[in-house]
Parts: structure tokens; sequence; C-alpha cells
């Protein structure tokens, strides 16, 4: 029997140690990069010597490929057999192009991560603790700090006061203060240890006023009232003095602007009389030898004026 083409190249293929299958698997691969290859006729009309540009490629590279392995290939070519189409959609593909590309985000992306993880960090084992702690120290100031204060203070203005009236002002600003703590408001409570402290400090004041009497300075002056054109006021230039000699200042409050300015002089408004009188005085001899106008003791509120005044005050002249 003798030995056809066909049992030649299968021997040889053979002996290459490929398969046909392999074969034709490289065949459709060898097309897919070298379309040249490819027959010029149908694949049904073709015959042997229409793979001889085929089997040429292949007998260079030292390698007989059977027509079966090659029409197998041809065909795979044609049906895209044995070719990868990467997918181009889904999560999978996005994730692979990211990944190509990482030196292009990848730095970014680490920054915006540390900025998160230290905000992240700072919040929760910076700030929320130091909120935590801020909250709980407002609490305790309200329900316990702020209300002894208060009571402190009070207790302080009950033994020192020598008038009823210091120490029931106290007691109405001391419940009100502890309301306003015990609703959570701060401000309110404050501004009852406030008012407290100012009857506490006033109670503790003791000086005279006087009346000024230096060459730099006036002792008195006259206005006509805003109100009343036709009327006249007149004011003693007054200061109050310690024990010492020093000047103290107080809050007074001016009758034109309606505003507390804490002074070191002001002028007291007095009748007509008292104002001529001390006219006279200061005219005998060039100074005012009366010039004491009230005093102030420590336990009052209020100084004990020693002329008669109309209770009106002005900061400026």
């Amino acid at each position: 029997m003798g030995v056809t083409r066909d049992d030649m190249d299968a021997t040889t293929a053979e002996a290459a140690g490929l398969t046909e299958d392999m074969l034709a698997m490289d065949v459709a691969d060898t097309l897919r990069h070298h379309p040249d290859l490819l027959p010029s006729t149908p694949l049904d009309a073709q015959g042997g010597e229409s793979f001889a540009p085929l089997a040429a490629y292949y007998r260079q590279l030292g390698l007989s490929v059977p027509e079966t392995a090659l029409r197998a290939g041809i065909a795979a070519a044609a049906q895209g057999r044995f070719t990868y189409n990467p997918p181009t959609r889904g999560l999978g593909p996005a994730l692979a192009r990211l990944y190509v590309v990482r030196r292009k985000w990848l730095p970014g992306a680490v920054a915006v991560g540390l900025i998160f993880l230290i905000g992240y960090g700072g919040y929760f084992f910076g700030y929320r603790p130091w909120h935590e702690a801020q909250l709980r120290q407002s609490r305790i100031e309200l329900t316990e700090i702020m209300p002894a204060r208060m009571d402190a203070l009070y207790q302080t203005i009950f033994e020192e006061t020598k008038v009823q009236q210091a120490s029931n002002d106290a007691a109405g600003i001391r419940a009100r203060g502890k309301d306003a703590a015990s609703n959570g408001d701060r401000a309110g409570a404050q501004a009852a240890i406030d008012e407290l402290t100012r009857i506490r400090d006033t109670l503790r004041q003791d000086y005279q006023i006087r009346i000024v009497d230096r060459p730099d300075a006036k002792w008195g002056f006259w206005t006509f009232p805003k109100s009343n054109s036709e009327a006249t006021n007149y004011y003693l230039v007054v200061e109050a003095v310690d024990g010492q000699g020093q000047a103290v200042s107080l809050p007074i409050r001016n009758e034109d602007t309606g505003r507390v300015e804490t002074v070191a002089r002001w002028g007291e408004r007095v009748p007509e009389d008292v104002y001529r009188a001390v006219e006279a005085d200061k005219a005998d001899d060039g100074a005012i030898e009366h010039n004491l106008v009230g005093i102030k003791d420590f336990g009052f509120l209020e100084p004990d004026y020693l002329v008669d005044v109309l209770g009106g005050e002005l900061t400026r002249w």
C-alpha cells in the first residue's frame, strides 16, 4: 500500500508534537495576523492549490500542515473562533482600565484617603471628646457651679447689707438666675450672677460725694432742658472720693441720653437755691468751704445726701 500526501503531512505534524486541533488554532491565529494568506475562493469551492500560500508559509517555519487542519483553521478564522474579544462594558473592564492608569489617579486617591482618615480621626479622637467634655462642663456649670455662686453672693449680701431692700432684690435675682440655670439658659444665669455681684460691690463701697473745687475745673453749670427750653436746670459738678482720698468711678445714668456711663465726675442736678448758695460760697474767698454733698457708707446701696438733689445727672457738659 502507498503513502498519501495527507498521510505524509500528518506524519510531519505528529513528529512536531502538534495535534490537528492545535494546528487549526494556529492557522486561525496566523490568518488573523496575516489576512493576505486567506484563499481567494470560497471554502467549499477550494481545491488543494488554494491553500498553497498558507501551506508555504508553514513550510518556511519547518512545519507541514495537513489540508484538513488548514480547512479547519480557515473556517475557525471566518467564524471568529479562537479569537479573544475583550469585554468593553461592566465593572470588570472598568476596574481593569483604572488599574492600567493607576499612576494618574492613585496619588490623588491616596491623598484624599489620608485627608479623610485624618479628618475622621480628628473628629472621633479630637473634636468629639472635646465637645462632649464641653457639654459635661456646661451641665456641671449650670447645675452646680453657677447656682452655688448665686447662693454665695446672696449670703454675702444678706450678711453685709444694712437695708432690707438689698436682700429683697438679691433674693429675687437669685430665684430668676436659678430658674434660668435649670432651663439651660447660661446667659440668664450669668446675668443674675453679674447683678448680684454689682449689689455686693455697691454695698461694700464707702465714699463721699464732694463738689469739685479746683482751678482747672468748673464747680457747676446750668443748662436748658431739651423737654422745656423755658426752664433752667442747675448742676453741681461732683466726684466720689474714698477714705484714702482716691477718686472712685461710678456708673451714672445720663438723663439726656439715658445711657449709663462709668465716670469719675458728673453733674448732679440741684434746686436753684442750692446752686446759688454754692456760687456765693465760692465767690466769698475763692474756695468752696461747704463742699460735701453726700456720704455713702458700707452696707448701703445709695448715698445719704446732705443737700437737696433732684435725681438727675449728666455725664457730659
